[in-house]
């Protein structure tokens, strides 16, 4: 996946997605910063980002998204979007035994 800039719109937005880093980290790591996007974002917030990425980014990001992140609803919508048919099952943690 592309590295997304550091761009003034795309500072804004960090914030409001990831609210509990600075917002220069998280941009640092797209994936999860799109997973979190995908979970919390407005329709404002993901329209600042598609100018920056594309839909194969988001399927990217989906193939790669982290466990924890992702609520049901929003999994089940961006796979939707993004032509992911059937919806596969959301990233699980495992938790050693």
């Amino acid at each position: 996946m592309k590295p997304l800039p550091n761009a003034e719109d795309l500072l804004k937005v960090a914030p409001h997605v990831i609210w509990f880093e600075p917002p220069e980290q998280a941009l640092a790591d797209p994936i999860r910063f799109l997973a979190y996007l995908m979970t919390y974002g407005t329709p404002d917030e993901i329209a600042v980002v598609r100018r920056y990425l594309d839909l194969d980014d988001f399927r990217e990001a989906l193939e790669h998204a982290p466990p924890g992140i992702m609520d049901e609803r929003s999994w089940a919508y961006w796979n939707t979007v993004c032509g992911r048919h059937p919806v596969p099952p959301r990233p699980q943690r495992i938790i050693p035994t």
